[in-house]
């Protein structure tokens, strides 16, 4: 039996394009899920107008939406990703930055920024504002920080770490059934929230870090 060949099928095996097909499937639980698009949510618009007006101006203070389940709210909160601008966030476990060395000099920042701000090394890098979520089950040293046990049973030292405030700085704290939240915790983030700082002292340590951020609550008043 003769076996005949098709130019146009050998151009096509030996294209760059057929080697996709040749890859293995990808890993879909590692995938990163794509949020529900913003503009796509229907109705809600004073939802949709109170957080819009929250991302333009942070002065807003932060935005508290109410209602039963299934009336869009962490959809809505998720979909804003796709409509955050950048910013310059810290490269240290600390949160320094150039300008906390612009307002309070060198003592303004760790020793280890220092000398990478004397060699000429950045301490920020840009990156886009993210959204981080506050799980109920968070304790009050995740909130604010406190001390680094690994690193105390290591090296022997120990080392003050800031906790998901600092980490959020300049960035979106969204907190789902906020109303169920510890008493103490929601003290400890409206405080920071209001103040754009916070302070934490384990002992004779002593370290303050910047909160500026955007925080978005949201609750269902029948629990």
């Amino acid at each position: 039996m003769i076996e005949r060949h098709s130019k146009l099928l050998d151009i096509l095996l030996q294209a760059s394009s057929a080697k996709i097909t040749e890859l293995p499937d990808a890993d879909l639980g590692r995938a990163e899920t794509e949020p529900f698009p913003f503009l796509a949510i229907v109705g809600q618009v004073e939802m949709k107008l109170a957080l819009m007006l929250s991302l333009i101006n942070p002065e807003v203070g932060g935005v508290l939406l109410i209602g039963p389940r299934g009336t869009a709210k962490t959809t809505a909160v998720r979909s804003l990703t796709d409509l955050l601008p950048t910013v310059k966030n810290s490269l240290c476990v600390h949160g320094c930055t150039e300008e906390m060395i612009e307002q309070l000099g060198m003592d303004g920042v760790c020793m280890d920024c220092a000398t990478k701000f004397g060699h000429g090394e950045p301490l920020t890098a840009v990156d886009k504002v993210r959204i981080f979520e506050l799980p109920l089950n968070a304790r009050l040293e995740d909130v604010v920080g406190g001390i680094n046990e690994r690193v105390a049973l290591e090296q022997n030292r120990v080392r003050l770490e800031r906790g998901l405030l600092g980490h959020a700085d300049r960035h979106i704290l969204y907190i789902d059934e906020v109303n169920l939240l510890d008493d103490a915790i929601t003290d400890a983030i409206l405080d920071a929230a209001a103040q754009g700082h916070y302070t934490v002292r384990r002992g004779p340590l002593k370290m303050t870090y910047n909160a500026r951020l955007m925080l978005i609550g949201s609750m269902n008043p029948e629990e």
